[in-house]
């Protein structure tokens, strides 16, 4: 899947950011070598991690680029993963999960891709498949499902610019509109403080999604990515029907 949809958008004149980590970013590096391909590298430039991929990074030098904000020479270590994944969904118009199990790296990619205003898409798995949950986790909560290269195209367009009405159709389902109130209370000072009011305001009994959107009187926009961290940290359950419980 990784393989087909890298070598089609590049077609499309799409260019393929990725980590240069083992399996899927390897092989969309691979497929799209010919078209146009981006490495964002965890250490030093200079390190080649990992070292079976040492062979594709050479490739990606002579006819894409490799980047990284970290010194020369810099062995990468568990906390430089996070922040080499802000920076592949900074650079790119879209993210594309391909497989994330529920606690995956991916998500946190797919996190910092919602907090700088980039879409965000998921390939949908079997339901009984571990490796499949974190991408369905994603669709669930409204990520554009992705079956092939043209349901990207049909988001991000092939001309530099999103179309409006599939951003307004991808967005809408991970970020409904908050009823408007009379007396707006003032922004949070913090994530943290909003990951606080939310905890404060669920319990054991389901509320509503738009409904806790409504009590925090806070821009969905904001509450999205909140309320996924604190379920990714276990903090919160997700329940059918849109519903959502604190974790007693």
């Amino acid at each position: 899947m990784a393989r087909s949809l890298a070598s089609d958008l590049g077609t499309a004149g799409m260019v393929v950011v990725s980590g240069l980590a083992r399996g899927i970013d390897a092989a969309a590096h691979l497929a799209a070598l010919d078209t146009g391909t981006i490495a964002i590298q965890a250490g030093g430039v200079d390190v080649m991690y990992p070292v079976e991929n040492t062979v594709l990074a050479h490739q990606i030098a002579e006819q894409g680029l490799r980047l990284s904000e970290q010194p020369m020479g810099l062995q990468p270590t568990a906390r430089h993963f996070p922040r080499r994944n802000r920076i592949i969904s900074g650079l790119s118009r879209a993210t594309i999960v391909i497989e994330a199990a529920a606690r995956s790296g991916s998500l946190i990619t797919a996190r910092d891709a919602l907090d700088q205003g980039r879409e965000v898409m998921a390939v949908p798995g079997h339901p009984l498949d571990a490796r499949s949950s974190g991408c369905n986790m994603l669709i669930r909560d409204g990520a554009m499902l992705v079956r092939t290269a043209r349901d990207v195209l049909e988001v991000i367009g092939t001309e530099g610019e999103t179309h409006p009405q599939a951003r307004a159709q991808s967005r809408g389902a991970a970020m409904p509109a908050a009823t408007p109130t009379a007396t707006p209370s003032p922004k949070p000072r913090s994530l943290a403080d909003l990951h606080k009011r939310i905890l404060s305001l669920l319990g054991a009994s389901p509320i509503a999604e738009d409904q806790l959107i409504r009590d925090l009187r806070a821009p969905a926009a904001e509450v999205a990515p909140a309320l996924m961290d604190l379920e990714l940290e276990g903090h919160v359950i997700r329940r059918p029907g849109g519903l959502l419980t604190r974790t007693i």
